[in-house]
């Protein structure tokens, strides 16, 4: 999740409005809801000090928040917590050893989800029974969905030119 869709994730989990938080974080009552509606929608990005007033008002680490840095343990932890939040991983512990797994109640998320994860299984076995090279799981990882010989998956990805359309589209509809 980007920054401005986690501050909106924690604002409302707050019951929180806009303007209630930008207030609370010293923006003037006539601007705070607009200044939060740029951060949510990503048009601008809150500096480093805002950052710890929010979270501060959210009662979040400012990690939480924060696109997390996967180069450390604690933005790798935030990183699972973002994908506990939006897609419904969760933890648990099969036959005495940690495992991550699929929250059946997400829907569709879910659906999709194990539909890449069973890919991703599929190809890991592979390597580990020595039926493709590590070179050749590593090329279907990094090219990903492009190698993938799930029947049915769609491999389609758009253009940068047509992403950033989109993108650009969804921003005028939050306005």
């Amino acid at each position: 999740m980007a920054t401005g869709e986690r501050i909106h994730f924690f604002r409302n989990l707050r019951g929180m409005t806009q303007k209630y938080l930008g207030m609370m974080v010293g923006f003037p009552e006539r601007s705070a809801d607009i200044r939060l509606a740029q951060y949510e929608s990503e048009t601008r990005t809150p500096k480093a000090e805002i950052m710890e007033k929010l979270a501060s008002v959210l009662d979040v680490s400012p990690k939480a928040i924060d696109l997390p840095d996967i180069d450390s343990y604690i933005g790798l932890m935030h990183t699972f917590f973002a994908l506990e939040d939006r897609y419904g991983l969760k933890i648990g512990e099969i036959d005495g050893e940690l495992c991550l797994r699929l929250d059946k109640s997400k829907g569709s998320d879910y659906l999709n989800l194990l539909d890449m994860f069973t890919s991703w299984q599929t190809e890991a076995a592979k390597l580990e029974a020595g039926e493709i090279t590590k070179e050749e799981y590593d090329q279907w990882r990094y090219k990903y969905p492009e190698f993938d010989n799930k029947p049915g998956w769609v491999k389609t990805i758009p253009s940068q030119g047509l992403n950033d359309l989109i993108v650009e589209a969804l921003k005028e509809d939050m306005d």
